[in-house]
């Protein structure tokens, strides 16, 4: 049996999880706390609606690049993070991700080890019944799933997190069937379940 790793608050809760058969290819997920204002450096922006950049940790020390402007937010992750395409991959209505729980899809290697291949973050999103102007608020939930390397990182496919009881599961079906074979810049990406009226989920 191979266990979940559940990382949150510098502490490690490990949860059981059924192999599957043989031929399957064994996946889980570890998650870690992000919290771009206590737990990453930021870098300042140079322009008015430049908001800098931060570099964060995730799961076993991987890289996670954030970067916001105009209302929205980029993530992206790994050595290079900061070159990637999710760089420039957001979503069209105004976002953000600032902090939250990151989910890492992981694989198990013939070696016995656990290599990360996608990561799960719920973005905050605006609906169209958002009034930004008065209160700045964003009641939308979106999660994002976003392809690890080798080869490019970028969004993979999104879930209305509100629109469907099994959100995560959903998230998780779209890293696990789409993430490791998705081409970066030419297959589109995926949205499964329902989208809410008023919702609004546009790769941007």
């Amino acid at each position: 049996m191979w266990l979940n790793a559940l990382v949150l608050s510098g502490g490690i809760v490990l949860l059981a999880s059924p192999c599957g058969s043989a031929s399957a290819q064994e996946t889980a997920s570890a998650y870690t706390n992000i919290d771009a204002n206590h737990q990453c450096s930021h870098a300042r922006g140079t322009a008015v609606e430049d908001y800098g950049s931060w570099h964060c940790k995730g799961y076993a020390g991987i890289g996670v690049w954030l970067s916001a402007g105009d209302q929205r937010m980029y993530v992206s992750f790994g050595p290079r993070a900061a070159t990637e395409i999710a760089t420039r991959e957001t979503l069209a209505p105004f976002n953000d991700f600032y902090k939250g729980v990151i989910e890492w899809r992981l694989e198990k290697q013939q070696d016995g080890k656990a290599r990360p291949f996608a990561a799960i973050a719920r973005w905050n999103v605006a609906r169209a019944a958002d009034n930004l102007g008065k209160k700045g608020k964003i009641s939308g939930r979106v999660l994002v799933v976003t392809r690890l390397g080798p080869g490019a990182v970028c969004h993979v496919g999104y879930v209305d997190a509100l629109a469907n009881a099994n959100a995560n599961d959903l998230a998780r079906e779209i890293a696990d069937k789409h993430a490791r074979a998705f081409e970066c810049g030419k297959d589109k990406p995926v949205i499964l379940g329902k989208v809410e009226p008023g919702s609004e989920i546009t790769h941007h």
